[in-house]
């Protein structure tokens, strides 16, 4: 392979790795999570062998405002009786390295899962009701006539994309 040949391969491979870097680095560190080292050592060092490495990323649930009520003419009650409330947070994210005793074969002593914790967008449930009156009349002395009730559930929105990496190999 030509020097100019590699010199080309090598600057595509760098802005493939820069363009993928840069889109997800920004998202890693928008998630609100709190690192949870979980200590093995001294497991490690009292059976003098090597075991599990792992850590955990626990969330931080951030509850939004609910939008206010919003007044509908012709109906007696709110649009939304009961608001939907916006939570914006993390799922937990964890990393696992653990050895393995040539399960697979010759070169294949380690297992490594990493899934990291991913962003997630939830809108908890709503209520929308109105009564079975309408607003006063008046062509009817200023009274309200019946009407069918009308109720309704607003569903829950959950918006997430997890990920994680599994690798096998010597010594990770």
């Amino acid at each position: 392979m030509k020097s100019t040949t590699r010199g080309t391969l090598a600057a595509v491979v760098t802005g493939i790795a820069a363009a993928v870097g840069a889109t997800a680095t920004p998202a890693a560190a928008a998630v609100p999570t709190v690192p949870v080292p979980v200590p093995l050592d001294g497991v490690s060092k009292s059976l003098h062998t090597e075991v599990p490495q792992l850590g955990l990323e626990m969330p931080l649930i951030i509850p939004g405002a609910p939008e206010g009520p919003r007044y509908v003419q012709g109906r007696l009650l709110p649009e939304q009786v009961l608001p939907q409330v916006p939570l914006n947070g993390a799922l937990p994210g964890a990393n696992l390295r653990t050895p393995l005793p040539h399960l697979v074969g010759q070169g294949f002593d380690h297992l490594s899962l990493d899934a990291p914790a991913s962003a997630l967008r939830a809108v908890s449930p709503g209520l929308a009701a109105d009564a079975p009156l309408t607003p006063p009349d008046p062509d009817n002395a200023g009274l309200p006539a019946l009407k069918m009730p009308d109720l309704g559930v607003i569903a829950p929105v959950l918006q997430t994309v997890p990920g994680a990496d599994l690798g096998l190999g010597p010594g990770l």
